[in-house]
């Protein structure tokens, strides 16, 4: 159980946060949810002490409240940075477990707000690296560097095309290449797992991106072949304590 005396909010509060958490838990209160953003999230990128200690609260709420559901997921998205709460985090993975079941059922209903849920549980299968970054792929870019030769390439996915490329400042992406996607029965560990749950959810245009995002692109400076989602992880894979 936290010690709320300890956990500090972004405004340096370490009180404000539970007596929000108990009102929010008699009745849905705009206000109250704004502010309690606010002082979880720093500018949605980094998550408070407070943040990590009001999971088990939010994951309560969840099932009869969207904006329980996503505070919680944004939290978890953020929660391999730095916050000083790894043990308070650890001691909450049963509700993190709890949450990961909603979350999942919720997918199933084929709701709106589907890719922030889908988002919402890659991290809490601790894939927080795509949680942050997985798109819609209508209008997903990804950039790395070709493990060969270093080239700085851009990766497309999307309704414009899917391809490799060289980002030119005033030319755009020029000397495209086209992505090789990996066939459904090859697709292993996360990537098979996204693929078969999208599938499974009638999400096909996100089925067929994350198939291209687990494929091959061919390196517009050395033309050597690399598996984009291996050397996307190389860089972005957070180290998890």
């Amino acid at each position: 159980m936290a010690n709320w005396a300890q956990m500090y909010d972004w405004q340096s509060d370490v009180d404000r946060v539970p007596e929000l958490l108990g009102r929010l838990e008699h009745g849905d209160d705009d206000a109250a949810w704004l502010e309690l953003g606010h002082r979880l999230m720093l500018e949605r990128d980094l998550v408070s002490p407070a943040g990590i200690a009001a999971l088990p609260h939010l994951v309560r709420l969840a099932p009869g409240s969207t904006k329980a559901r996503h505070l919680a997921g944004e939290i978890l998205e953020r929660s391999a940075g730095q916050h000083g709460c790894d043990d308070l985090l650890a001691d909450s993975a049963d509700a993190i477990a709890e949450f990961g079941i909603h979350l999942d059922r919720h997918l199933e209903s084929r709701p709106a707000d589907y890719l922030v849920t889908f988002r919402a549980l890659l991290a809490v299968r601790e894939q927080y690296h795509w949680a942050n970054v997985l798109g819609d792929f209508t209008d997903d870019f990804y950039d790395l560097l070709c493990p060969h030769c270093a080239t700085q390439v851009t990766i497309a996915i999307g309704d414009y095309g899917r391809y490799s490329a060289i980002r030119d400042w005033n030319l755009g992406d020029v000397d495209r290449r086209e992505l090789r996607p990996t066939p459904v029965e090859e697709l292993s560990g996360v990537g098979r797992w996204m693929h078969e749950t999208a599938i499974r959810d009638g999400e096909v245009v996100l089925a067929e991106g994350i198939s291209h995002l687990f494929g091959k692109a061919e390196c517009p400076g050395c033309a050597s072949v690399f598996t984009i989602a291996d050397e996307y992880e190389a860089t972005n894979c957070p180290i998890l304590r």
